[in-house]
C-alpha cells in the first residue's frame, strides 16, 4: 500500500504544483461576478445563501461561465506546508519539501489579516451560512489555528525560528480577539470575532493550537484556557461517544470528519499539556468514530446514519486522526482499506482527487482547499508514520 500512495502523491503533487496551489473552493460562489452584477437579485441572506448551495451541489463546475476566477486560500495552504513538513523527513523527497515549505510559508504570511491583537488569517470568498455571514478575509478560529499549526510544523522540519514566531504570535488572536459562550467556568470559543456561536470542532482546535504554543512558551494563561475549551465540548458529548457540530438547533448532526477533528484536538491537547483529564471522552469518542463511520469496503460514511455523500475530507481525516492519536498502528488496516478504496474510485488520472461521490453520479470538480490539501496532507502523513516498514 505504501507504494500505491507514493505513487498517488506524485501525482497529485505534480497536478497542485502545476495550478501553483490556486483553485476553486465549494464555498466560493459568493466570488462570482455575475452574481453580484445581478441588478434585479437583493443580496440577502437567504439569496447568498441558496447561491452557495447551488454551486456548491452543482456537479457541473458552472465557475469559469459565472467568472468565478481560481484563488490562493490560506487554509489550503497550510494544509500544503503541514504536508510537506511531514515528506520533509523521507529520505527519497530530498530537499523538495524544504523548498516548498519556503515558498508556500512566505505566501501565507502574505495573506495575513492584519487589525487584530495577534496573526490572523481567513477564507478568500465572502460566506454566508446558516449561523453568519463573513466577509472575504474576515480572520477565523479554524483558518488561524490552521496556519498556526501548519507554522509550527514548518519549524519542527526545518529549524526557522522565525515560523515558529509567526505562529506564538496567533495566541492573542485567540485569546484577545475571540468571544466566549460560557458554561459554568467552562466556554467555547467563537468562530470568528463577530459571531456567538458554539462550533466544537472549532473551539477545540483553538485549544489545539493554544496547548501547542504552550509547549513551546509554558505560559499558563494558554494552558488554562485551553482545558477550559476542551471540557466545554467533552460536557457537550454523547453519551454514546458522539458529538453534535454544534449546539445550534439546525447544527444537530453527527458527521465524520468533524468527529475526528475533535478527535485528534483531544488527544493533542493532552499530548501538548500533559493532561489526561479527558482520556475517557476520546476513548468514547474513538469507538465511536472508528465503529460509525467506515464501510467494510473502504468506503467513508459522510453521516453517522447516511453513507453518501462520500467526501474525500473523511478518508483524508482518518489517517490524520490516527496518526496524531498514536492509533495509527493498531488500525493500519482500516488506513488501507480506506485509502485504497479511495485511490482507486476518487483519483483522477489527471492527479487531483474528486470533490464527492453520491449514490448515482460522482462530484468530479476539483477543490484546492476542501479536496486536494487534505488528501495531500493525509497521503504525506500516511508516508511518514509507515517509511519504516
Amino acid at each position: 500500500m505504501r507504494e500505491v500512495v507514493l505513487k498517488s502523491l506524485l501525482k497529485l503533487e505534480e497536478y497542485c504544483s502545476k495550478e501553483q496551489f490556486s483553485g476553486w473552493d465549494p464555498y466560493d460562489g459568493l466570488n462570482s461576478k455575475i452574481f453580484n452584477a445581478l441588478p434585479f437579485l437583493p443580496k440577502t441572506y437567504l439569496t447568498r445563501l441558496m447561491w452557495i448551495q447551488f454551486m456548491k451541489r452543482m456537479p457541473i463546475n458552472l465557475r469559469p461561465v459565472l467568472k468565478i476566477e481560481k484563488g490562493i486560500n490560506p487554509k489550503g495552504l497550510a494544509l500544503f506546508i503541514s504536508g510537506y513538513s511531514k515528506l520533509a523527513g523521507i529520505q527519497q523527497f530530498g530537499t523538495g519539501p524544504t523548498s516548498k515549505i519556503k515558498d508556500l510559508v512566505e505566501k501565507v504570511l502574505s495573506l495575513r489579516t492584519s487589525g487584530y491583537s495577534g496573526n490572523c488569517w481567513g477564507y478568500n470568498f465572502d460566506w454566508e451560512s446558516k449561523a453568519f455571514f463573513q466577509k472575504k478575509y474576515t480572520p477565523t478560529i479554524v483558518a488561524t489555528s490552521f496556519v498556526a499549526n501548519a507554522l509550527i510544523d514548518a519549524y519542527e522540519a526545518t529549524r526557522n525560528k522565525s515560523y515558529l514566531d509567526e505562529a506564538i504570535s496567533s495566541k492573542d488572536f485567540f485569546l484577545r480577539d475571540l468571544k466566549r459562550s460560557y458554561k459554568n467556568e467552562n466556554f467555547a470559543f467563537s468562530y470568528s470575532p463577530f459571531d456567538q456561536t458554539s462550533v466544537f470542532n472549532a473551539s477545540l482546535l483553538g485549544a489545539r493550537i493554544l496547548s501547542r504554543i504552550y509547549s513551546y512558551t509554558k505560559e499558563e494563561e494558554l494552558i488554562q484556557t485551553a482545558k477550559k475549551a476542551v471540557a466545554y465540548c467533552c460536557e457537550y458529548q454523547n453519551a454514546d461517544g458522539s458529538w453534535f457540530y454544534s449546539t445550534l438547533p439546525f447544527h444537530q448532526w453527527i458527521d465524520n470528519f468533524h468527529t475526528g477533528f475533535n478527535l485528534e484536538c483531544i488527544s493533542e491537547y493532552s499530548l501538548f499539556s500533559g493532561d489526561n483529564t479527558f482520556r475517557s471522552n476520546f476513548d468514547r469518542g474513538l469507538k465511536y468514530y472508528l465503529s460509525n463511520f467506515f464501510e467494510d469496503d473502504g468506503r467513508s460514511k459522510y453521516y453517522n446514519n447516511a453513507l453518501y455523500p462520500i467526501d474525500i475530507h473523511a478518508p483524508s481525516q482518518l489517517v490524520i486522526t490516527l496518526a496524531k492519536s498514536k492509533a495509527f498502528d493498531a488500525n493500519l488496516e482500516l488506513i488501507d482499506k480506506v485509502i485504497g478504496w479511495t485511490i482507486d474510485n476518487m483519483q483522477s488520472s489527471k492527479g487531483y482527487f474528486y470533490f464527492q461521490k453520491e449514490r448515482f453520479y460522482t462530484n468530479k470538480i476539483s477543490y484546492m482547499r476542501w479536496s486536494q490539501a487534505w488528501i495531500f496532507y493525509a497521503l504525506a502523513y500516511y508516508l511518514q508514520k509507515t517509511k519504516n516498514k
